[in-house]
């Protein structure tokens, strides 16, 4: 299948570690040229020199906070500046922050709406004229598929990545005459830092194999995913093989999800 990615640009924030990182990887293989943003500069260095020894593709970043909406006009303005254009956006940055509502203070439901709503409001902001620009382009927001059926002890996050569905939905009809499209893709079980820390928790007697196979996940795909596999259905979202896709939300969860 082409791709059609070659000699375009990608941002991709939150893109130092795990689905982030993959998917830069991904792009990169398919002849984008991909920037990266994270808080943290030293595992920015570190995965752009990952990406650059797999791929041998172009990669730049940029030490940003998304919660901040002048890191988000830089980041995507640098991107320009280095390459000249900017065609696709995965606004993937965030965190998991989940506990019963009252235990929820003011504090942290603001950290994590301006984090994973308003992060991708800022970037998608100032990457849209660029789009424009280019002709078209394609941003692909990372939400989660519990946020289509939020479950108890799941605030804040199931209410900020539900928000984050909306503004997919909205944002796509749009952008639509300007041939951006937009989607989201709705993430389960994936290994990531934070599922390692929990298994180190939880089960460290087991193999990781043992434990993302383990029952109690209740995974009908019968294990825990890798980030390569959700990067893998971000890169297509990205691409010309989905020119006529928009407005569409796809689960990355291993048949979890309740909802389509």
């Amino acid at each position: 299948m082409e791709f059609g990615l070659q000699g375009k640009v990608a941002l991709i924030t939150g893109g130092s570690k795990g689905i982030g990182l993959a998917t830069a990887i991904a792009l990169s293989r398919e002849g984008a040229k991909v920037a990266i943003c994270a808080r943290d500069e030293a595992n920015l260095q570190e995965a752009a020199a990952r990406i650059r020894a797999t791929t041998s593709g172009d990669v730049f970043f940029v030490a940003a906070d998304v919660r901040s909406e002048e890191d988000c006009r830089r980041a995507v303005e640098q991107t320009v500046q280095q390459f000249g254009r900017l065609d696709i956006l995965v606004n993937n940055a965030g965190t998991s922050a989940a506990g019963p509502f009252e235990q929820v203070s003011a504090e942290l439901w603001q950290q994590d709406l301006d984090l994973k709503l308003f992060g991708a409001i800022h970037c998608s902001r100032y990457a849209i004229p660029h789009m424009r620009t280019a002709g078209g382009g394609s941003i692909v927001n990372i939400t989660t598929s519990a946020a289509k059926t939020p479950g108890a002890n799941s605030l804040p996050t199931s209410v900020s990545r539900a928000a984050g569905q909306a503004l997919t939905n909205a944002m796509s009809k749009d952008l639509a005459a300007d041939q951006i499209r937009v989607n989201t893709v709705c993430i389960g079980l994936i290994r990531s830092d934070q599922i390692e820390k929990m298994w180190q928790r939880v089960a460290p007697q087991l193999s990781w194999e043992e434990f993302a196979r383990a029952p109690q996940h209740d995974i009908p795909l019968g294990r825990i995913g890798n980030p390569e596999e959700a990067a893998n259905v971000i890169t297509f979202l990205c691409s010309d093989a989905a020119s006529y896709v928009t407005g569409t939300a796809v689960n990355i969860d291993g048949g979890k999800g309740a909802a389509l």
